[in-house]
């Protein structure tokens, strides 16, 4: 029989002080942060570095710019999208790219610089319905001497993305989704030419001095509008002459009256979808 001394397990349960000790000692007291295991591919890596290309583009008003702010932090201050949003666009745009350049037949010599078929790919494809829209309203694709630099680069594809994040409901009307687009879009043509605010004569900053403001701002009051035409339904029970589906306040959209009517910042006092 050994006379050596075993530790015994506590009865109550609890672990004993040696066993609490040799725990903390195999416990390391602080993780240092780890790199997401994404980006041990080089085109991974690509992806988020063409994000980065923030250059001289003006800083938002009223915030810190920080280092490691990316192009869609930027969009995100101007015109105040939620931050999960910018999350979940930023994984779902650098994964998209990635993919994109790691198909490519034969490589890019250059695997560590996101190439520019792929961009230009990837902007056809998402600014497709877009551009259908803009030739049959016979409207101009939005453009500018900042914003054109911005466009040959594929930078404008990022509002678009960070729009269908929040949109909601409103997904299902693309064409909303195009005029909420076209609209913002202009915006950041004026904010990249430091343009003035007609009513207050200093530099336009879109409307991000509050929280939540594309959501609250933009989304909700076109969600809200719609739920009201739905509820006129009375769950389906009620004559279609007498409400409006999403399909119907979509074909809004398909002519110039959303421009005259709806107006930028949007103007939902007077408006009436059937009208």
């Amino acid at each position: 029989m050994s006379l050596r001394h075993r530790n015994v397990p506590s009865q109550t349960g609890r672990p004993s002080a040696a066993e609490s000790k040799r725990a903390l000692q195999h416990h390391p007291r602080q993780q240092p942060p780890r790199r997401p295991s994404s980006l041990r591919y080089p085109e991974v890596r690509a992806a988020a570095a063409a994000l980065k290309t923030v250059g001289d583009l003006r800083r938002p008003p009223y915030v810190q710019w920080r280092p490691h702010y990316d192009l869609l932090d930027w969009l995100a201050l101007f015109f105040g999208f939620q931050k999960d949003n910018v999350r979940n666009q930023r994984e779902h745009m650098v994964l998209h790219l990635a993919n994109a350049q790691m198909r490519l037949t034969p490589p890019p010599d250059n695997i560590d610089s996101l190439d520019s078929t792929v961009v230009r790919r990837f902007r056809r494809k998402l600014l497709g319905n877009y551009s259908s829209w803009c030739s049959y309203l016979g409207r101009n694709r939005t453009s500018g001497s900042r914003i054109g630099t911005l466009i040959r680069g594929g930078a404008l594809r990022w509002p678009l993305l960070l729009v269908w994040g929040e949109a909601a409901n409103l997904r299902f009307m693309p064409e909303c989704i195009c005029y909420i687009f076209h609209n913002m879009a202009s915006e950041l043509n004026k904010i990249l030419e430091d343009c003035l605010d007609e009513n207050t004569g200093a530099t336009l900053s879109a409307y991000s001095l509050w929280e939540n403001a594309f959501l609250n701002g933009v989304v909700k009051p076109i969600y809200e509008t719609i739920k009201a035409e739905i509820d006129e339904s009375k769950n389906g029970t009620e004559p279609h002459c007498k409400w409006r589906n999403y399909d119907d306040i979509n074909e809004y959209f398909w002519t110039d009256r959303c421009f005259s009517k709806l107006k930028w910042p949007l103007d939902l006092g007077k408006w009436v979808p059937r009208n």
